[in-house]
């Protein structure tokens, strides 16, 4: 679908490979198609509305694009290495001034910095672009950036000679038709829903039976004691550790409720468990 060229949104969990996937078609694109005029060049464009993961992006897109090469080598066919460019409000102002010289094929940058560059004269670079990979599209639906970014992605649009293809990425968004009218605007725009319903399966297991009646704690657990003031529990001593273990079987990742965050690591009850999955 995406290399059909249609607009999609993408909804896919967090780690299953969905902006690899929308990266694909453009890199197949930059890599195998002849090289255009150098004023030309820039014609994948990476929005992210954090600028960590924009570097991240920029840094693990390196690695298909070297395995790609690597097979094309191997089977005697050219290809063309694309240059990457990130462009943040912390690019320095010579990487800034070496793009306007000379196009990246790939940029990534964020919304803001989208803006700027549709204000100054690196907007021309943009022109060529054919690729808008919008990703974590959920963190600007409904508040002022989606609102601006909407508006840079019609201006980029006015700015093109073509219609470009446009891509949105997310692991949480909802309502997903609303998400497709903001990516899309009044194009229409294939929606792949590849989320899955977690099965949960939660248990809560109580190692020990306690009775609390107003001052008084009574531990149906032959063996263990408390002690409480004022109905207030302090301490409670349990002499056999197994059956929260058991539990540890049953609920890989245990919970553990304290009464007050300092006490969380103190007692006897923390003991127990360290000692006890210690030896698992």
């Amino acid at each position: 679908m995406i290399r059909a060229g249609e607009n999609a949104l993408m909804l896919a969990p967090t780690g299953s490979g969905k902006t690899l996937a929308a990266f694909l078609a453009a890199i197949d694109h930059v890599m195998f198609e002849p090289l255009p005029p150098k004023g030309e060049r820039c014609r994948v464009l990476y929005l992210s509305p954090l600028k960590a993961l924009a570097v991240d992006i920029e840094r693990n897109l390196r690695v298909p694009i070297a395995g790609v090469a690597g097979v094309a080598q191997r089977l005697g066919v050219t290809v063309n290495l694309p240059e990457i460019a990130v462009r943040t409000g912390d690019t320095p102002a010579s990487e800034r001034a070496a793009f306007n010289r000379k196009p990246a094929d790939i940029l990534i940058t964020t919304p803001e910095s989208l803006y700027l560059l549709l204000t100054s004269n690196a907007r021309e670079a943009l022109r060529s672009i054919r690729y808008v990979i919008v990703d974590e599209i959920h963190a600007m639906l409904g508040s002022k950036r989606g609102a601006h970014l909407a508006l840079s992605l019609e201006r980029l649009r006015e700015l093109t000679t073509d219609e470009f293809q446009r891509i949105g990425l997310s692991a949480t968004v909802r309502p997903l038709d609303e998400a497709a009218r903001f990516l899309g605007g009044p194009r229409p725009v294939t929606i792949v829903n590849a989320g899955a319903a977690k099965n949960l399966d939660i248990r809560v297991e109580v190692p020990i039976e306690v009775v609390i009646d107003l001052a008084r704690i009574r531990l149906a657990i032959g063996g263990g004691h408390a002690l409480a003031v004022r109905g207030r529990l302090l301490h409670i001593s349990v002499p056999a550790p197994e059956r929260v273990s058991q539990g540890g079987v049953l609920l890989p990742q245990p919970l553990h409720f304290p009464r007050a965050r300092r006490i969380q690591w103190r007692g006897p009850l923390r003991v127990a468990l360290r000692s006890s999955w210690s030896h698992r």
